[in-house]
């Protein structure tokens, strides 16, 4: 008789964002005439950018022509599209990134997942918490987190980093060694950032302990402070120690599209193997590549007029921000993120638990947002709303919030 992966069998309960789509249905099912607005889910709504638009037309134009037809991609993906990222993303940074360096992939929610492959089951993990669930839910599939302890709510094999306001949701360096450090800044759920100096201190930690850390940065297009660095490899000895991912899901609106990469830097080796190259022969192996046209739109971001329009999109999304944080300061809550991204991290009001304000919002002002403790112990009493919405639609859900 066969049998399954017992790991899968230690997740706690469902996907969170699943549990929040089920719920929402189910309240429009029984409530057919109210207008339900979505500030919880981290999906954009704005068209794509017409110069991606263009390039998409152009690029299936070729795959209709024998002399232009294109197949497989490339293991690390195409160059041109590595090349524009080199130069784009971290040459223009002052940053020395080579384009073999670069592994273009379908989105980094696979990566974060698929990199647990090339570590070790008995590595450490550490992330802070509150903490994007997906870093966690991965690394109990891969069999890294030991046994949850429900009074707790916390895995045994995790080191955790509280982030609350009296460090201003900014992780400290954890008294327990781990291995495997998990970074995303700009953050997700709390919207916070970390100075390039405090960034350092995170790089000259994991050298000296000899740890990797694996930065997410899927919403460095909104930082907005000339302080806040907008990759880890601004940070001097970043390249021995750290892999960064980034995602053109939110920076360019290609959440329907799906592309995005991760850097595997050459100097990063654990006792003289190169995670570079052990990365290269997973990703040749078990994965074909985004496809042809996807990746010529993902180029085209980084021509002057994809910039361009690209900005506005941003901007726009940004803007929203800037309304949902004074509309909630003026309503009273306390309230956090908002300025280098698209998140906007709230203290629920009247002792409210997360999922108590969740069902409040929705059934009160019908808008919804995440629940705080969905992302982890010290997500608790606080709630996620986030910046995607139309503008029309954001100034609608803070109005109705401000009446409650």
């Amino acid at each position: 008789m066969y049998k399954v992966n017992s790991n899968y069998l230690k997740l706690q309960g469902n996907y969170l964002f699943s549990t929040i789509g089920k719920k929402v249905a189910n309240f429009k099912e029984n409530n057919p005439d109210k207008k339900v607005i979505l500030l919880g889910i981290g999906d954009v709504t704005q068209p794509l950018a017409p110069a991606i638009i263009d390039t998409l037309h152009n690029a299936v134009d070729e795959m209709g022509h024998i002399d232009t037809f294109k197949g497989y991609a490339p293991d690390l993906g195409y160059e041109f599209l590595r090349n524009a990222i080199a130069i784009g993303d971290y040459r223009s940074r002052g940053v020395d990134i080579s384009i073999d360096e670069v592994f273009v992939s379908d989105g980094i929610n696979c990566d974060v997942g698929n990199i647990q492959e090339i570590f070790s089951v008995d590595n450490k993990i550490a992330i802070c918490d509150p903490v994007y669930p997906v870093y966690i839910d991965t690394n109990v599939m891969a069999g890294r987190t030991g046994t949850y302890d429900k009074t707790m709510q916390r895995w045994n094999g995790v080191v955790y980093m509280p982030c609350t306001p009296d460090n201003n949701f900014v992780p400290e360096l954890p008294k327990e060694t781990p291995d495997i450090i998990y970074l995303c800044f700009p953050n997700n759920p709390t919207g916070t950032t970390i100075t390039k100096d405090q960034l350092q201190v995170w790089v000259d930690y994991a050298n000296k302990i000899k740890a990797v850390i694996i930065y997410d940065a899927a919403y460095e297009a909104y930082i907005s402070e000339d302080n806040v660095p907008h990759t880890i490899y601004e940070c001097e000895g970043a390249k021995s120690c750290a892999i960064e991912l980034k995602s053109f899901s939110k920076s360019a609106g290609f959440t329907g599209l799906r592309l995005g990469y991760m850097v595997v830097p050459k100097d990063l080796k654990c006792f003289n193997v190169s995670l570079n190259a052990l990365w290269a022969r997973r990703h040749g192996t078990k994965y074909n590549g985004a496809p042809y046209i996807v990746q010529r739109a993902g180029e085209t971001i980084y021509s002057k007029v994809g910039r361009d329009q690209i900005k506005k999109q941003i901007d726009y999304y940004k803007n929203n921000a800037k309304i949902i944080l004074k509309g909630l300061r003026e309503a009273g809550y306390s309230v956090y993120g908002g300025v280098n991204a698209p998140y906007i991290w709230l203290k629920t009001p009247n002792n409210m638990n997360s999922w108590e304000f969740f069902y409040y919002l929705l059934e009160k002002a019908n808008v919804v947002g995440t629940p705080g403790s969905g992302f982890g112990p010290m997500g608790e009493g606080y709630f996620r709303l986030t910046a995607f919405g139309t503008y029309e639609n954001t100034v609608d859900a803070i109005e109705r919030i401000k009446k409650l």
